[in-house]
């Protein structure tokens, strides 16, 4: 049977592959893991809630957006990675890390993209038209 200590370098030795780590952070999660680990064992439950290591401006950078939880990069957008690595829904990671509903969960460069090709397919005019037309319809139901 495999020691916390094993376990804990292990864990991180596989987060390590996917995020590039420095000597200092490596040995930091180590004993982060480790300290987890011996609460797991001894069944008292761990009280302190997890923070982010980034701050918002660091994470959603200009090309790529950082996921808050794990750490994970070199993403466009986020959505899917919530979902299918922490099962969890946006407006969930929203509250977890107070971002704001303004903010989009995802690379500014990409926003700013998607932004572009909705006014150049004239999405806003289309989205007014089909209120307006919903609101007259809803208008003509009360009348009658």
């Amino acid at each position: 049977m495999a020691t916390l200590l094993e376990m804990a370098k292990d864990i991180v030795a596989a987060q390590a592959q996917s995020t590039p780590m420095s000597t200092e952070e490596l040995i930091a999660s180590i004993n982060k893991v480790f300290a987890a680990l011996q609460g797991l064992e001894s069944g008292v439950p761990e009280t302190e809630e997890a923070a982010p290591s980034l701050s918002l401006k660091q994470a959603f950078k200009q090309n790529e957006v950082i996921c808050l939880i794990c750490g994970k990069g070199g993403m466009k957008t986020l959505t899917r990675h919530l979902n299918q690595a922490h099962a969890m829904k946006p407006a969930a990671y929203r509250k977890q890390f107070n971002i704001p509903k303004t903010t989009p969960l995802m690379a500014k460069s990409y926003a700013a993209k998607r932004k572009e090709i909705a006014a150049g397919m004239n999405l806003g005019a289309n989205l007014e038209k089909a209120r307006a037309a919903r609101q007259s319809n809803s208008l003509k139901a009360k009348k009658k």
